[in-house]
């Protein structure tokens, strides 16, 4: 399938080691439920300003899942790091004042706790704020209920049980892969990390089951 408006989904989230097993959740879902996941770490060109590629994927995105966890003060410089949000507002302003397709624009929120957001971006409440509490298998069930919602025909995905356990065995799969490969299992590019993914999905294909009794694959 490939990539288009419809089914780009914007990963906005921390790419720290710490952060590591939740963003391959989030990725490998992604992948698994049939859709594209864009960020800002796709590409590396020097030449293009940061700000600029962040835009431009989110206005080629209709879809995002936005991880405002991280605001914590660093033990360094004693400040928040406020990318997350950041880039949150960006999305938020697309949807609002963007054009018609701009306008249909959907995300999902996680944070760490479901109300911590109360005390440091009020300004969202009314959001369906998704707690994740540093579990990937949470992240992995949240993200397929929210993706079966958007997907684009009379289809039903698996059930979260049953995408937690092939995450599994694509965590194990890519244990394996990058020994065999001499990767360095702890710094996949985004782009690594996307083709190991996709190769393991294309091999373990997900039943996708049509409202009309008629099973399907995407």
């Amino acid at each position: 399938m490939p990539a288009t408006y419809e089914n780009s989904v914007f990963i906005n989230c921390p790419f720290d080691t710490a952060y590591r097993p939740l963003f391959e959740a989030v990725v490998f879902s992604v992948y698994d439920c049939g859709f594209h996941p864009r960020c800002a770490m796709e590409g590396d060109d020097s030449s293009q300003v940061r700000i600029q590629k962040i835009t431009s994927i989110i206005g080629e995105c209709r879809l995002a899942i936005h991880d405002i966890s991280r605001t914590q003060f660093d033990l360094t410089h004693f400040l928040p790091r406020f990318n997350v949000p950041f880039e949150f507002g960006i999305f938020v302003g697309a949807k609002v004042f963007g054009g018609r397709e701009q306008r249909r624009k959907a995300c999902m929120v996680f944070d760490v706790d479901r109300d911590r957001y109360k005390t440091f971006i009020s300004d969202i409440a009314g959001q369906d704020i998704r707690e994740h509490g540093h579990e990937p298998e949470t992240l992995v069930r949240h993200v397929r209920d929210f993706l079966s919602g958007h997907f684009p025909s009379a289809v039903i995905l698996p059930g979260g049980r049953a995408l937690v356990e092939r995450y599994h065995d694509f965590r194990r799969q890519l244990a394996a892969s990058c020994a065999e490969l001499r990767l360095d299992r702890d710094a996949l590019t985004f782009r690594d990390l996307a083709i190991m993914a996709v190769g393991w999905i294309d091999l373990n294909p997900l039943p996708h089951h049509a409202l009309n009794g008629n099973a399907v694959h995407a």
